[in-house]
């Protein structure tokens, strides 16, 4: 065991390890070389248009305003059961679960003209599109239900 620790002594095995090294950077070298033979140019470079991400089917406005719509009938029908006497002049919340819309009306008051009872109000609403504030009046149908007279955005 003496002897084959005796043959390598530290010199051999840093002739060894020195050898293992040099032979490790010239075949990086060379496998490198090989990649840049073609040569690599900016200029030759071009947008790979085979591939789409995040790609969505464009949809017409239709939704958009069929959702509007909907949030408009959910904010009447909040302005229409609101207490007013009992809110004090707080915010009152709604929310349309059908398109993720929400917001509070605000400034919401009870007006009567010529007999007819009607309610003013402000209204936010946020959607995935943006925030909106809108101005709007409720009135009291001669059927007894309600109808918007005016909503519209600021």
């Amino acid at each position: 065991m003496l002897r084959i620790a005796q043959a390598f002594d530290s010199r051999q095995w840093g002739v060894i390890a020195s050898a293992s090294v040099k032979a490790v950077v010239v075949t990086a070298a060379i496998s490198l070389a090989g990649c840049g033979a073609g040569g690599f140019s900016l200029e030759k470079m071009d947008v790979d248009r085979s591939i789409i991400t995040s790609s969505a089917p464009s949809s017409p406005a239709a939704p958009a305003i069929a959702d509007k719509d909907s949030d408009q009938t959910t904010i009447g029908n909040a302005v229409s059961s609101a207490d007013i006497k009992e809110l004090g002049g707080q915010a009152v919340p709604w929310a349309n679960a059908g398109t993720g819309s929400r917001g509070a009306i605000t400034e919401l008051v009870e007006l009567k003209d010529g007999g007819v009872t009607c309610r003013r109000f402000s209204a936010t609403r946020e959607s995935f599109d943006g925030v909106a504030l809108y101005k709007g009046e409720l009135c009291l149908a001669e059927a007894g239900g309600w109808r918007m007279q005016e909503f519209k955005a600021l």
